[in-house]
C-alpha cells in the first residue's frame, strides 16, 4: 500500500524525533515505546547482539526523543563528536563527500513538509539535532534490493550490513531526512590509525553508512552515545 510523503512523515518523524511539550530534562533521551505503531556488528545485528547479557538494554521499540528547548550549539557539537569519534566517522571537509551520522539542522529541514497549526513560533527559530529516525515503516529498507538494509525485529531499530551494501544509494533517495551518506572516497585515509577506534570496525569506499541507534553500546546496558553526553551537558 503506498505512503504517501505527509502521512509518513506524521507517523514516522514525530515517533523517532520530536520536540517534546514538556519541561523534561535532559536534551536527549532514549525511550521504549510503550505502545505499537504500526553480531558482532553488521552481520550479526538481526538480533540483538549480547541479548544473552544480563546487562543488556531491550525493547519493544526504541525511540529518540529530543527537547529542542535543552539543545544549543555545545550539546550538539558534543553529541556529533562524540558519536563520530566511537563510530570512526571521517572528518572530511569537502561537503561532497561528507560523512554524517549526527549533525545540527533547522526547523524545516528537520521535519521537512511537515505542518502543525499549534507549534509555537518560537520552536521554529530553536536548533535541532538530526539523526536517522529509525522509522516503524523505513522505506529505506523496502528499496534495498541486497538486504544490506533491515530492521531488527526485536526492538525496531535500522541497522545495515556493510557486506552486503552493493553502493546503489537506492536507500540514500528513498530517506526522507537525508540521514544517510555515502562514502565517495576511501574514509580510512581520513582516519589516522593513532585516532581510530579499535573496538568499531571502519568502512570502504563505495558503501552507505548511517545512524545505528549505538546497538552495540544497547548491547553492553549503555545508552546512546549522545544521549549519554545530553545528560552530562543538561
Amino acid at each position: 500500500m503506498a505512503v504517501n510523503r505527509r502521512k509518513f512523515l506524521k507517523v514516522a518523524g514525530w515517533s523517532a524525533v520530536g520536540a517534546v511539550a514538556t519541561s523534561a530534562r535532559p536534551a536527549l533521551a532514549a525511550k521504549e515505546l510503550s505502545f505499537t505503531i504500526s553480531e558482532r556488528f553488521f552481520h550479526l545485528f538481526k538480533k540483538p547482539v549480547g541479548a544473552e547479557r544480563a546487562e543488556a538494554l531491550t525493547a519493544k521499540r526504541w525511540a529518540m526523543v529530543v527537547d529542542a528547548r535543552q539543545l544549543d550549539e555545545e550539546i550538539i557539537q558534543a553529541c556529533r563528536e562524540a558519536c563520530h569519534k566511537f563510530h570512526n566517522v571521517p572528518d572530511i571537509e569537502n561537503p561532497k563527500h561528507e560523512i554524517k551520522w549526527i549533525w545540527e539542522e533547522d526547523y524545516e529541514h528537520t521535519f521537512t513538509d511537515l505542518q502543525d497549526e499549534f507549534v509555537a513560533e518560537s520552536i521554529k527559530d530553536l536548533p535541532f539535532v538530526a539523526l536517522c529516525n529509525h522509522c516503524h515503516n523505513p522505506p529505506c529498507v523496502r528499496v534495498c534490493p541486497t538486504k544490506a538494509t533491515f530492521k531488527r525485529a526485536t526492538d525496531g531499530i535500522v541497522l545495515m550490513d556493510m557486506h552486503r551494501c552493493i553502493g546503489c544509494r537506492f536507500c540514500m533517495a528513498a530517506c526522507p531526512y537525508g540521514s544517510r551518506s555515502f562514502n565517495w572516497v576511501d574514509p580510512r585515509k581520513f582516519l589516522p590509525e593513532e585516532e581510530q577506534n579499535p573496538t568499531y570496525p571502519t568502512r570502504m569506499k563505495g558503501v552507505v553508512e548511517k545512524c545505528n541507534f549505538c546497538a552495540e553500546r544497547l548491547a553492553e546496558g549503555k545508552l546512546p552515545l549522545c544521549v549519554e553526553v545530553a545528560q552530562k551537558l543538561c
